[in-house]
């Protein structure tokens, strides 16, 4: 199990950006998957539908001012299995034209700002359109989608006429598939999943309007990025370096402590390399390493 779990943290550590959200995703989903079982057989499945509701987007004010941590939360949690599906697959098939052009820090801005623009056009809508009064006290919202939609818009506005192949329908230009994705969003946003379709107009609109502002030299994800680095200092381990002074008495207590010094130098410089190589993981990707950087991150995994 432990083997398991060095793989797991080692796959994860060294995977790019776009493999890191899917991870995230799945692990939550799968995680909650078992947790509701145990819950049914419990006869405590209401109990858990409360619980969940912690991380689901609510669009009456009042619950959302009780927890408003969820317009982060929400994009990171599914409950349906085809939901999840859908979702990776497109957020893997369209987030690696994104990683190839642009890198994996617009890919992570896309994400995360579609996913909260998504969120805000839900809430806007619920509470000022008419049509939704009557369930806006009762309305969650959940899922990725607003942060794919984001992706796969911002790529088409990115490289309009770049094709990928469909199955059954052969190539087909980017900007058609953005055209119809949200369009289909937009007629089916007053049917049972109108939330989430809203949310994917949302998506739409900031992953159009980011890549405008970046080809005019406006980086929305800068702020997302150094949030996200932030974050992971916290949990990054700090290196103890303790320095002492002692009086030489002869030419051999000089010869250890130069030796120590040099090593504790070494050590710095190695951890200083493998520092280097994970942010070039972070922004480029595993496979923009040369081989001599993939040989020292593995040989640095087994320290």
């Amino acid at each position: 199990m432990n083997s398991f779990l060095d793989d797991f943290k080692l796959a994860f550590r060294t995977g790019n950006i776009l493999n890191q959200i899917i991870i995230i995703n799945v692990v939550i989903f799968l995680a909650f998957a078992v947790v509701n079982v145990f819950f049914t057989f419990a006869g405590e499945g209401k109990t858990f539908a409360l619980i969940s509701r912690y991380l689901m987007l609510p669009a009456h004010p009042d619950n959302l001012i009780s927890q408003p941590w969820t317009i982060i939360t929400y994009f990171f949690f599914h409950k349906g299995f085809f939901h999840i599906l859908w979702n990776m697959l497109f957020m893997y098939w369209f987030g690696r034209i994104i990683s190839e052009y642009l890198g994996q820090n617009k890919l992570l801005g896309l994400y995360v700002w579609g996913g909260i623009g998504g969120g805000i056009l839900y809430i806007l809508a619920y509470n000022l359109m008419p049509y939704f009064e009557n369930q806006v006290a009762s309305s969650y919202l959940l899922g990725a989608s607003g942060g794919v939609v984001a992706i796969v818009v911002g790529a088409a506005t990115f490289q309009p006429n770049f094709s990928v192949h469909l199955l059954l329908l052969g190539p087909v230009k980017l900007k058609y598939i953005a055209a119809f994705t949200v369009f289909v969003s937009f007629i089916q946003s007053t049917g049972t999943n109108a939330g989430g379709e809203i949310a994917h107009l949302g998506g739409a609109l900031v992953g159009f309007l980011m890549i405008k502002q970046l080809q005019q030299g406006n980086d929305w994800s800068k702020p997302v990025v150094s949030f996200v680095l932030w974050i992971k200092s916290l949990f990054k381990p700090q290196p103890k370096i303790k320095v002492s002074y002692k009086k030489a008495k002869t030419s051999s207590s000089r010869s250890t402590g130069k030796a120590k010094a040099k090593s504790s130098a070494q050590s710095k410089t190695a951890q200083d390399e493998i520092d280097t190589i994970l942010d070039k993981i972070s922004e480029k990707g595993y496979d923009a390493l040369s081989k001599e950087e993939k040989q020292k991150l593995f040989n640095a995994s087994k320290d």
